[in-house]
């Protein structure tokens, strides 16, 4: 049987990656890091034993030096029942089978532990998609893969659902950028470890003919509303907060099981089925 196509290159991203660290990284992971730790806040609950998994940044490390570091393989390398957090920071948009991660972090955390996700949405970059994607059928009259695929927010929430975890949320927080030129938007995806590292992308590097176009374009319709010097992006961070399941959390009523009947609370009186409650006319 056929093994399904694989989205990413590992030991491409693995090697973005480490470039990334050397850069010393990009302040949207600092961004990403005090959104959790905001969340973590509004959560009554002390957490000891932590695993970081996938790109944790230096902003996650330095605000978690005790957690245990675990990379996104198809295999998370974390014991099971053990940890009370597991953040799974910018690894999920990479993976193959995010549900699988989602289910191995769950099956990683202790009963009533937290799940937290951090990665890219489908607002990230539309600017950049659009750009190369005209220029590109307009030099070679078709379209290579150059972004990675990203997800709405409302299908990620989903995974949790699917993942196994209980009072699943997903949201987002979107960050708004400007740039002098498109080599400066490469930069920054530089120093996140977010250049592309598609298992289907081409190898062949691409000329200054192209760069210069896909500038041009970018230029001329996302230029930044107030500075036409600028370009404008965008970055869509989305948070995915599941747990794992426990007898302890609040759970839904079975039906029929209400102790105050609904025309009670509304102040209303209750009809037989079928009779309207206007004013019968004479």
């Amino acid at each position: 049987m056929s093994q399904a196509p694989r989205l990413t290159d590992r030991a491409a991203l693995a090697a973005h990656r480490r470039r990334a660290a050397r850069l010393g990284g990009s302040d949207l992971h600092e961004i990403a890091a005090v959104e959790i730790e905001e969340r973590l806040r509004g959560v009554k609950k002390r957490f000891t034993k932590i695993a970081l998994v996938g790109h944790a940044p230096e902003a996650l490390r330095a605000r978690f030096p005790d957690a245990v570091v675990a990379e996104d393989a198809e295999r998370l390398a974390l014991k099971p029942g053990v940890h009370d957090l597991v953040i799974h920071a910018f690894g999920l948009h990479w993976a193959d089978d995010p549900v699988g991660q989602m289910v191995q972090s769950r099956l990683a955390l202790e009963p009533d532990g937290l799940f937290i996700g951090v990665m890219f949405g489908g607002r990230t970059l539309f600017e950049l998609r659009a750009a190369l994607a005209e220029a590109e059928t307009s030099l070679r009259g078709g379209l290579s893969p150059r972004v990675a695929p990203l997800a709405d927010v409302r299908a990620l929430g989903d995974l949790l659902l699917r993942a196994g975890l209980a009072l699943p949320v997903a949201d987002t927080l979107t960050v708004e950028r400007r740039y002098g030129a498109l080599q400066d938007l490469a930069g920054e995806l530089r120093r996140m470890g977010e250049t592309n590292a598609l298992a289907a992308r081409e190898t062949t590097p691409l000329t200054l003919r192209f760069w210069s176009l896909a500038e041009t374009i970018y230029r001329a319709n996302f230029s930044a509303q107030d500075d036409a010097e600028s370009l404008a992006a965008t970055f869509e961070l989305v948070f995915l907060t599941g747990w794992a399941p426990d007898e302890s959390q609040p759970k839904p009523l079975r039906p029929g099981s209400a102790a105050t009947r609904l025309a009670d609370a509304l102040g209303v009186p209750e009809l037989p089925a079928g009779e309207s409650a206007a004013p019968k006319r004479r």
